[in-house]
Formats: structure tokens, C-alpha cells, sequence
């Protein structure tokens, strides 16, 4: 089998009985090891003590004294969002339940960063065994903020990051900007000619995603999107890309992003849209439930629509747990 994600850290974790991922000793001091969490050049001797007792013995109890010796306002405040959200993994029986919890019951403080990580690693299990690079390229959209340009034609998405890295390089040396009118100019597009290189940089996140002209993008997009629902929710759902939406009695939709979900709720209230809002959107999609799956009765009989739009800024913020909380689900009791 084809690796892929290895940063994700799901090789250190094990499976459930169920195929979720069981919070290890190994996965967690990877997590402390991190370089966002490991203490800076400048942190106190208590933050340094703090996390060498975690690295040998990463379930240790932390209490709000050991926080409160902390010499620095941004460290305590930084150690008391790590340990809830760890003490939550902990307490969950699996890394999706952990995920669930959160995003039912409200993430709260969780830094989009810590929601993010546990994104990656549950969706690298959900998708364990794919060979498609369309379906895993799409997939680093649900926990990477993505940039779109537009070249020809083609609506491109670009790791954000890796733009933001390329932009600071042109800064730095301006003859650069003689070689594009973009950073994402410099990266690669996944097609069928480039696919085969997916698989030893899916960690580097240096391939740009044609969702434009593409409709195999679309339709990765889509089979991840699958994915995501039958490992969280158990269902077997459909999403189809569409070019359109011709539905006149559309009765649902799933904004998948912020932009969108205002976009979609514009529609819904029947306000028109400005003729930026109509160019936002990236993306649409019609989600077809299981037919004996329980719903609310203003969405029975009728497919879910799905919207993938851009911000002012053209970025682009998947959030997957809208379409985990979204779906017109009727409560069984």
C-alpha cells in the first residue's frame, strides 16, 4: 500500500474494534514534540520542567497551579487550551469521539490549529487504502487553508502556506517576480500526467488542485467528502459534483465554509446575490442520503446541496464539521 500523510502521526496510533484510532502514549508525546508546543528559546525554567515531566509521562495530571508558575501571560494561557484539549482526547474512547464531542458540544477555545490536527489524523484514517491522488489532494482541503487563483481559465486552490512561504520569497527577492504573476505559478498542478508524484510529497503540500476545469478534482473532492460522513456519521452517502443548481424546491443545503454558508443562507432568505458572491463559489455539490436514513421532514424526499465558496481574499477555509453537524438528521429516540 502507498503511503500518504505520514505527518498526520496515524502510524503511531492503533485502531478500535470499530476502525476509530485509540489515543496512544506514542501519538501523544509525538504531539508535545511538536514545534509549536515545545518551549521557546525564551520560556521560564517551570515551562521547561512542565514539559519534560509530560515527555515522561505524557498522561500526567496538570493542575492550575503547576499553569499559574508559569512565568509568561502567553504561555499560561497557551499550556491551559494544550491540556484541556489533551485531557479531552484522553477522556474520549477514540480520536473521532474526541472530535464529535467537540464539535457537538461547542469547540469553544480548541485553537483552529489543535481542530485542524485531529482533522488530519481521523481523515488519514478515514481514507486509509485510497489510491487516488485527486481524492487525497482534495482531502488536505478539510485541515489546510487553501489560496485560489485563476490561470486560463482554471480555478486553482494552493496550499495557503506554501503561497504565503513563495510571496515572502518574492519579497525578500524581487527578480523573482519576473517568473509569474503568482507563487502558485511555481507549483505544480495535479492531472493525470503529475498524479504519480502525489504520493512522495503529500506531506510537503506542494501540489496545486484545478477545481476549475478539472472535474476530476471536483469529483476527489467529493469522494472525500463521502468519506468523511461514513467514518463519523456511518452513513453511505452520495455527493455528485454539479455545474448548477437547477432545483427550484431545494429545501437543504451545507455551507462546507464561512463564505459559503453566507452565500447559501443569501439564497435561502431569496436575496440577490451580488455578482462577487456568484464568483466566490467554487463549488457545488448534491448529497443524497440513504433512503431509510431518518431526517426532518422539510428535507424528505429531497437532496442536500453542498456549497464550496472563497473569501474576500480568495481563501479558501474548509470547515468538515459543517458537514457533520449540517446533514437534516431527525432525531430517533
Amino acid at each position: 500500500m502507498t503511503e500518504f500523510w505520514v505527518a498526520s502521526g496515524h502510524q503511531l496510533s492503533q485502531r478500535t474494534a470499530s476502525g476509530g484510532l485509540l489515543l496512544t502514549d506514542e501519538l501523544l508525546l509525538a504531539y508535545l514534540a511538536r514545534p509549536e508546543v515545545l518551549p521557546p528559546d525564551e520560556a521560564c525554567d517551570a515551562e521547561r520542567a512542565l514539559h519534560a515531566r509530560l515527555m515522561a509521562q505524557p498522561r500526567a495530571a496538570v493542575s492550575p497551579a503547576d499553569i499559574a508558575a508559569l512565568a509568561d501571560d502567553d504561555a499560561r494561557e497557551n499550556w491551559t487550551l494544550l491540556i484541556a484539549f489533551r485531557d479531552r482526547l484522553i477522556a474520549a474512547p477514540s480520536l473521532e469521539a474526541a472530535y464529535l464531542g467537540l464539535i457537538r458540544g461547542g469547540v469553544g477555545r480548541t485553537p483552529p490549529l489543535f481542530l485542524n490536527q485531529l482533522v488530519h489524523i481521523i481523515l488519514r484514517n478515514a481514507l486509509d487504502g485510497c489510491t487516488d491522488a485527486y481524492t487525497l489532494r482534495a482531502g488536505e482541503l478539510f485541515f489546510r487553508p487553501q489560496r485560489a487563483s485563476f490561470q486560463d481559465g482554471a480555478v486553482l486552490l494552493a496550499d495557503l502556506e506554501i503561497v504565503e512561504a513563495h510571496e515572502s520569497e518574492r519579497k525578500a527577492m524581487p527578480i523573482l517576480k519576473m517568473f509569474g504573476d503568482s507563487a502558485a505559478d511555481e507549483l505544480d498542478v495535479l492531472g493525470d500526467d503529475t498524479a504519480f508524484t502525489y504520493w512522495s510529497r503529500s506531506d510537503a503540500h506542494t501540489m496545486a488542485l484545478n477545481v476549475g476545469s478539472n472535474p476530476k478534482s471536483r469529483a476527489g473532492l467529493a469522494r472525500a467528502l463521502e468519506a468523511w460522513v461514513r467514518h463519523l456519521l456511518g452513513l453511505e452517502v452520495s455527493i455528485e459534483p454539479l455545474a448548477e443548481i437547477r432545483d427550484t424546491d431545494w429545501r437543504w443545503f451545507v455551507g462546507l465554509d464561512a463564505d459559503a454558508t453566507r452565500i447559501g443562507n443569501a439564497l435561502w432568505t431569496g436575496k440577490r446575490l451580488s455578482d462577487q458572491d456568484v464568483l466566490d463559489v467554487l463549488a457545488l455539490f448534491r448529497l443524497t442520503l440513504p433512503a431509510d436514513t431518518p431526517v426532518v421532514d422539510a428535507a424528505k424526499g429531497h437532496p442536500v446541496y453542498l456549497l464550496l465558496a472563497m473569501s474576500a481574499d480568495k481563501t479558501v477555509r474548509l470547515k468538515p464539521q459543517n458537514l457533520i453537524t449540517g446533514l437534516p438528521l431527525a432525531r430517533v429516540a
